[in-house]
């Protein structure tokens, strides 16, 4: 893949920022290294090792591979059998110590993966059952799914090669020290040395005291690796030694003194066998890893390449980015794309599709607009996909895998080779177009731009026809009107432009696929100031045709925005309907609870009527009784007696069971004459209601009664012209409910579920708090509302304190939330 578009697409800054999670310079080497694949299978490979790390990080933590360094020059020593130093051999211990690190890391995320998680009793029950019957029946068990990642592989590869690694660890102790029980020769040579120096302290101590008038100062010093004493000039003949050094101003003379000599050239002897034994435990320990180079070789190819893996998914975390799915289509569906390079804070998500229903895009729109941030953002999200990296977008986001991808962005204008900005441009899509196929992504920002409008429109749109017959994926900026008709007139090319807002004057960076954009070049010069004259001017200029071409993208974005607008108005609505559905439901609970309230009144109404039925009965056959005694007609009583029974039987019938039978009205009404706010009587219900809506297609119709609202046909209805309540000729019994029902029935007509006293005084809503509950009470309202505000307090502490004493009500409590709160008391009413 070309180079160049790294440097456009500024992917080369990916790979630095990348470089920064890498803690080992081998890795970093892997990072800088790092080029797009246009082979899927190694993409969707490396894509998975990405996302297996980044999974390991976000479940068991992260690991460094700070360590790894370069020791091929080391295994090569060892291969031709040659000992290496300590600093080579603490290099390599190095690279086993991150070895055994990232094999107990493997393992440990691999074991806690296989982990069985715990089970309940029961399911382990059926898991036996189950066991048992496939036993029986001779079925074999599947394998086990595996629980193994990507990188599975990897950490079962490294050799740490612990022994080896221990004994160098424990023979040499820095870069310059190597330990004293490295070796049996090495331990004896440096006891022996230690026992030297003290008596060369001891003796250069007790010369130091004895020949203090003698010494500049009472120090010891060390020359050319030999004991010394700071003696001053002038005694340099009185005091016996060897000089070794003087100071700048010859002053002080630096003699060993000649009691020491001889011990101090033990010590010279002590310190070459020595070396020779460091030197025979570094061939030790290079022999011990001579048979071990490649395994080594492949320790450092492994860890550089796990810290590799784990850089990305490091730098994927950080940037929150996600894993794009592939495909060979040359589709690509990015969703709410943000560019890495961009200030999170600052910068606007875009949504891109191109290759299925068009495979060229013309994005046209006002400078500054976004329009090139949008070509940047879709080729280095293809260039990071197909390296294998995470990109910032929403999950479910699709690149294609192009084999080339060129980009044409910025100004290249070039002073030593004489190329204006025009013939700059134009020489890199020469080359473009020399290499791009159907394989390939093309990217031309302001395409044509640099000559005369003119040419370079007809220019652009040549350009862009043979790409388009070449089938090649192309996205291209342009101010045109031109290619916007070009778009707008071809099949397989779609217009598209980064939203302005006109009213603010100032781009909101979001692109909109389907809609050309206008360049607003006179809405942005008045605005920075440009005199309304010269604007005036200008458009005057302007052709009648690109007038109206301009016209219709203003208008087109016009309503583009009202119907977003209306869009929005609309899921605002959808929600609020959803709301009320759900209060509706609720509500209509509440209804069903006051029907049933209401019919299992009725019933008992009909059991009182039936008992009152029987004892007239009884009476009468009483009375029947007297009239035999009394001689009368034997076949006159017992034809009275039998039509009674009859009568009595009929009337138990139609009551026993409430509304399971109920009679049909005395006049049908016919569905084209009733009307909205008849009043009506629900033969089921035994109770008068309004109607509410006009019969459907299967003449079922809503009706209300109170605050029950219930849907009933129309054949269960019978008009009521005339509520009667009372009248003359109607007597009740005492203690009966049947003057209590028929009044309910009539204030059922007219009785609100609300009362509202706001802006009375307390001794005005007293008495007209009183008679509505007794008016609600005896239309049967299961509840009532109650609106007193709230004010002072004084209004619902005198609604309180009268529900409190009503004998009607058994609870109440201040409204909830979408109820009025504490400005509203809900009263219920005793059944």
């Amino acid at each position: 893949m070309n180079k160049k578009a790294f440097i456009t697409l500024e992917y080369n800054k990916i790979l630095l920022k990348l470089e920064d999670y890498a803690s080992s310079e081998e890795g970093k080497k892997e990072v800088r290294a790092l080029e797009p694949s246009s082979d899927i299978n190694e993409i969707r490979t490396n894509q998975d090792e990405t996302e297996s790390a980044v999974n390991r990080i976000r479940l068991y933590g992260n690991i460094s591979f700070s360590g790894v360094k370069d020791v091929r020059d080391s295994l090569k020593r060892l291969e031709i059998a040659a000992s290496l130093s300590i600093p080579e051999l603490l290099a390599i211990s190095g690279i086993l110590t991150v070895a055994a690190r990232a094999k107990a890391y493997g393992r440990d995320t691999d074991e806690d993966k296989k982990a069985p998680k715990p089970v309940p009793r029961e399911i382990r029950k059926v898991q036996h059952y189950t066991k048992n019957l496939q036993n029986q029946a001779s079925v074999s068990s599947e394998e086990p799914e595996s629980t193994e990642d990507a990188l599975s592989s990897y950490f079962h590869a490294l050799e740490p090669l612990t022994p080896i690694n221990r004994e160098i660890t424990r023979c040499i102790i820095s870069e310059d020290t190597v330990a004293d029980d490295a070796s049996d020769g090495l331990y004896s040579v440096r006891r022996k040395m230690h026992v030297l120096e003290e008596r060369i302290h001891s003796q250069l101590n007790a010369t130091l005291n004895a020949s203090r008038a003698m010494l500049q100062e009472a120090v010891i010093t060390m020359r050319d690796g030999r004991y010394c004493l700071p003696v001053k000039a002038e005694y340099k003949s009185s005091f016996p030694g060897m000089v070794h050094d003087q100071s700048s101003t010859g002053s002080t003379l630096f003699i060993e003194p000649i009691s020491i000599v001889r011990m101090n050239n033990e010590i010279r002897e002590l310190e070459a066998e020595e070396k020779k034994e460091i030197e025979k435990v570094l061939e030790t320990l290079s022999s011990s890893l001579m048979g071990s180079t490649e395994q080594i070789a492949e320790d450092i190819r492994l860890l550089s390449h796990l810290d590799f893996v784990f850089a990305k998914a490091k730098y994927a975390h950080s940037i929150k980015a996600t894993k794009p799915g592939f495909n060979d289509r040359y589709y690509i569906n990015i969703k709410d794309a943000r560019h890495p390079l961009i200030d999170p804070a600052k910068v606007v998500p875009i949504s891109i599709y191109l290759g299925d229903e068009f495979s060229m895009l013309v994005i046209t729109g006002p400078n500054t607009g976004g329009k090139t941030v949008c070509l940047k953002t879709v080729g280095l999200f293809q260039l990071m996909g197909q390296a294998g990296l995470f990109i910032p977008a929403f999950e479910g986001s699709e690149l294609a895998v192009f084999d080339e991808i060129f980009a044409d962005i910025g100004d290249e204008q070039s002073i030593e080779q004489s190329l204006s900005t025009f013939s700059a441009h134009m020489t890199n899509t020469v080359r473009i177009l020399g290499q791009a196929d159907a394989h390939s992504l093309c990217l031309f920002d302001e395409l044509g731009a640099g000559t005369d409008p003119t040419e370079g429109a007809a220019l652009a749109m040549a350009i862009l026809n043979f790409l388009h017959n070449m089938q090649t994926r192309t996205i291209a900026t342009t101010h045109y009107a031109e290619i916007k008709v070009y778009a707008l007139s071809t099949e397989g090319v779609e217009n598209a432009s980064c939203e302005f807002d006109v009213n603010t004057l100032s781009p909101t960076y979001r692109l909109l696929i389907g809609v050309p954009g206008k360049s607003n070049a006179f809405a942005i010069s008045q605005k920075l100031g440009l005199p309304q004259f010269i604007i005036d001017d200008a458009k005057s200029r302007l052709e009648s045709e690109d007038v109206k071409f301009e016209d219709v993208i203003a208008s087109l974005e016009e309503s583009r925005v009202t119907v977003e607008r209306e869009r929005a108005k609309i899921e605002k609505y959808k929600t609020e309907i959803e709301e009320y559905k759900r209060r509706a439901r609720e509500s209509s609970k509440g209804v069903e609870k006051g029907r049933d309230r209401i019919l299992q009144k009725a019933r008992e109404e009909a059991a009182e009527i039936l008992a009152d039925a029987k004892e007239t009965a009884d009476s009468i056959v009483k009375e029947l009784r007297k009239q035999e005694q009394n001689s009368a007609s034997t076949m006159d009583a017992e034809k009275t007696r039998s039509k009674l029974n009859k009568k009595l039987r009929e009337t138990q019938a139609s009551l026993s069971s409430g509304s399971d039978k109920v009679k049909g009205p005395a006049q049908p009404i016919s569905p084209k004459k009733i009307r909205i706010g008849d009043t009506v009587k629900v033969l089921s219900m035994h109770l008068n209601a309004t109607v509410a809506t006009l019969p459907d297609q299967n003449d079922n119709l809503y009706v209300t009664a109170g605050i029950i609202r219930t849907k009933v046909n129309i054949r269960d209805l019978e008009l009521v012209h005339e509520p009667s309540v009372s009248g003359p000729g109607i007597e009740h019994k005492k203690g009966s409910t049947k003057g209590r029902g028929s009044i309910g029935m009539s204030k059922a007509m007219g009785i609100s579920p609300e009362i509202n006293l706001i802006g009375e005084t307390t001794s005005e809503a007293l008495p007209e708090l009183t008679k509505y509950l007794d008016d609600a009470y005896l239309a049967r309202l299961p509840q009532v509302r109650i609106v007193h505000g709230r004010g002072t307090g004084a209004l619902k502490k005198m609604v309180h304190t009268v529900l409190k004493k009503n004998k009607y009500v058994d609870s109440f409590r201040l409204g909830e939330y979408g109820e009025g709160s504490d400005g509203v008391t809900i009263a219920f009413f005793k059944k």
